[in-house]
């Protein structure tokens, strides 16, 4: 079955449930408005009743409960989620000490697990996992439906020890990788000089600490003679938000450049550019793809709302959120979106849907090699994970690496502006 064919299928199948439950309270909908809190809760009630009183065997209260409550957090965005109380204390108690990850930042796309972005050297790099691809199952467990909380947990494991990813990949069968977890740690920003006086600033994490690397990194550039500077964000995701604003300060010295936003689009905080800290101002172009996200976005948007400079390649991915957890009287709790990071000018890089998330380029260029979700395929379709088969290594066979064209156009477009920035 075509990967396309199976989202259909899901897809109707949750319209088919909506559509039911929907006719059963139709006329008690048309008298209150969609989002009455005391509506919804009737809505809740009638349900509860009819499961008790009409459903065939004995329900387990507990496990209704529960696959409510995630029901509830699925429908809200990829990073809300509920929680077992065993769930909300390892979430207290941080990361335990014993359990290494595979070094890939994660979202969901179609009820599957979708790999933003690995990052550089991490575990899940090295194995041949790549951006845009789909986890369909971690281990034998099927991913669909299973929160983003549920499938780090699956993926976190004793250091050394491995885990077998079936993956749905663009363009490609479905194959199987194998991933020895492990300790990473991003690498640091590289720089490079190109012909024409043009400096290559690749960054490659915006954690902690990492903006100063890059301010580092751009002083070396400019020592050397860099009169014009590309930025290299693609496939960075993840990050910290103040890392994102001084990587974007470097190059702006006045003005808002992020915001965080709350609910009813109230602005939390409003992150301004230090004049003290910009350290370039030439020609500058950002590159961006369907991997950037999070920090990365931060940059983006600040050089095209402030026009300083072009932002080539493919529409970012669209994340950047943060989490709050609200306990439940049993011990369970509920980790719900409470802040959104947006741009200068107030939106929000994660959206309602895909169509409204990410940042669009101001000059877009594909890769040859770009992810098209629409006819990856799973040519068994199986509801349990097929047996595991060794699979070669995706480096065993090596092709030519296709021309950068994104980086291409952003070295036709620097060559082409004055050494001045422009007022």
């Amino acid at each position: 079955m075509s990967f396309k064919r199976k989202f259909a299928l899901i897809t109707l199948s949750a319209a088919l449930a909506v559509y039911t439950i929907a006719g059963a309270w139709l006329a008690t909908r048309a008298q209150q408005p969609s989002n009455d809190p005391g509506a919804q809760l009737r809505i809740f009630e009638s349900v509860l009743q009819h499961i008790q009183s009409d459903y065939v065997d004995e329900p387990n209260m507990e496990k209704v409960r529960a696959g409510a409550l995630r029901g509830l957090a699925y429908g809200l965005d990829p990073y809300s989620t509920y929680l077992t109380a065993e769930q909300v204390n390892d979430y207290r108690g941080g990361q335990k000490q014993d359990r290494a990850g595979i070094g890939a930042e994660l979202s969901q796309f179609a009820s599957f697990h979708y790999v933003v972005a690995p990052i550089k050297g991490s575990p899940a790099d090295q194995a041949g996992v790549r951006a845009g691809d789909i986890i369909e199952y971690i281990d034998a467990k099927a991913t669909r439906d299973i929160s983003l909380y549920d499938a780090r947990q699956l993926l976190n494991g004793a250091s050394g020890s491995e885990v077998k990813l079936r993956i749905l990949r663009s363009n490609s069968r479905p194959l199987t990788l194998t991933v020895r977890r492990g300790t990473f740690r991003a690498p640091a920003s590289e720089a490079r000089m190109e012909a024409g006086k043009i400096g290559i600033l690749r960054i490659n994490s915006l954690d902690n600490g990492e903006a100063a690397d890059a301010r580092a990194r751009l002083q070396e550039l400019i020592k050397q003679g860099a009169q014009k500077i590309v930025v290299d964000l693609r496939s960075v995701a993840g990050g910290e938000i103040q890392e994102g604003v001084s990587v974007a300060n470097l190059f702006i010295n006045d003005g808002a450049i992020a915001k965080t936003i709350g609910r009813e689009q109230k602005v939390l905080k409003t992150f301004n550019a230090d004049a003290k800290l910009a350290t370039f101002s030439g020609p500058v172009v950002v590159l961006i793809d369907n991997g950037t996200a999070g920090a990365a976005e931060v940059v983006a948007s600040a050089f095209i709302e402030r026009k300083r400079g072009d932002v080539v390649g493919e529409k970012s991915f669209g994340s950047g959120a943060e989490q709050e957890l609200f306990t439940l009287r049993d011990g369970d709790g509920l980790l719900l979106t409470t802040v959104k990071w947006a741009s200068a000018g107030g939106k929000s890089f994660l959206g309602e849907d895909r169509a409204h998330s990410g940042i669009e380029p101001t000059v877009i260029v594909k890769r040859p090699d770009s992810v098209d979700t629409s006819n990856l395929e799973d040519s068994q379709g199986n509801e349990e994970a097929p047996p595991a088969k060794p699979s070669a290594s995706p480096e065993t066979t090596p092709k030519p690496q296709p021309e950068d064209l994104q980086l291409k156009k952003a070295l036709e477009l620097l060559r082409d502006k004055p050494v001045q920035r422009p007022a």
